[in-house]
């Protein structure tokens, strides 16, 4: 797996998530019950993990999102 994007923005998140899972790509939030160490304060990034196979169309979903800012290069 590969990380597409690190952020600690929810909506982002729920966003890219709802985008890749529309599009059939798999995806895994990592780092989603950190808030508990950071309490709840958002400090801690969560990174959405994809299938390196899938990166070429994910990346071009999210640019096509117009949110290619976010995407994590390699």
């Amino acid at each position: 797996m590969i990380e597409l994007i690190r952020t600690n923005d929810t909506v982002i998140i729920s966003f890219v998530e709802a985008l890749l899972r529309d599009a059939g790509i798999g995806s895994f939030t990592a780092d989603e019950n950190m808030s508990v160490l950071d309490g709840s304060i958002g400090i801690l990034p969560r990174r959405i993990m994809i299938d390196a196979d899938d990166a070429d169309e994910a990346r071009q979903l999210l640019t096509d999102a117009g949110i290619e800012h976010e995407i994590r290069r390699k």
